[in-house]
């Protein structure tokens, strides 16, 4: 006589994450900011469902302006470019939007309160330059990202900083984009940006002064990096480019580009 066969246990059903308990939706597939390039100076096209999601939750990528364009410079860290590009800006008579992350508020904080003396728009930019979508089931550590940066700003310069918040590294969700306005904060997003962002491989100065004045277009949102020696020696030929077609020049603040 054969012993009994062992009764195998049932697999227990995975369970599936929980609900947020808040009223932004669970939605939380990671995206990337992208457009589409082009050399005709329009307004860049960016997929359907960015679009829509854009429009939800408030998030921007192009100014209010259309005569003007729009300078913004991500500020992770410091290598020595920032007061040249203040410097360039100022030379220009032109103000620009700061993301800084805490990191940067921390080791530079007297070229934080440099901007803000001389007119420039200071946005946030997290204080550790993490994908966002990672932390959007942490409600304490989403948002702790944007109030840690906002209260070292509000140390070294006595202000609030101001309510934009450009997503590290472009990623997003649609979860993400309703808890940042939960926030208060509007985000920003671009219609140009170019290789710049390793230090150790810079494009061309002529290469970059390119690719803006053909990237340029009605209220164009410039996403540019402070560390960039690239766009720093390109900046002044910049300027006077985009003068030359025509444009004038914005700041992003808050009430401005709300829709």
């Amino acid at each position: 006589m054969s012993p009994p066969k062992p009764k195998l246990a049932k697999p227990k059903p995975v369970a599936k994450p929980a609900p947020p308990a808040d009223s932004c939706p669970s939605d939380n597939a990671l995206l990337a900011w992208n457009f589409q390039r082009n050399k005709k100076h329009v307004v860049p096209g960016i997929p359907t469902k960015a679009r829509k999601l854009a429009k939800e939750y408030g998030a921007v990528y192009v100014g209010p302006d259309s005569e003007a364009v729009y300078l913004t410079f991500d500020e992770g860290y410091e290598n020595g470019n920032t007061p040249a590009i203040l410097d360039t800006l100022k030379k220009k008579g032109v103000k620009a939007t700061f993301f800084v992350t805490r990191a940067f508020v921390k080791e530079a904080p007297k070229l934080v309160r440099r901007m803000v003396a001389e007119g420039h728009v200071v946005g946030n930019h997290s204080a550790t330059h993490p994908s966002m979508p990672k932390l959007a089931y942490n409600e304490a550590s989403f948002d702790s990202q944007l109030k840690r940066t906002a209260d070292a700003y509000k140390q070294v310069t006595g202000k609030k900083i101001a309510p934009l918040f450009r997503p590290p590294m472009g990623e997003y969700s649609a979860r993400t984009l309703c808890m940042t306005k939960d926030l208060g904060y509007t985000t920003v997003f671009w219609s140009f940006a170019h290789g710049d962002y390793d230090e150790k491989n810079q494009p061309p100065v002529a290469t970059t002064l390119t690719r803006i004045l053909d990237g340029s277009h009605p209220g164009a949102i410039f996403l540019l990096h402070g560390m960039s020696s690239s766009d720093t020696q390109a900046l002044g030929a910049a300027i006077d480019g985009l003068r030359k077609q025509g444009y004038g020049f914005g700041v992003l603040e808050a009430p401005s580009i709300a829709r």
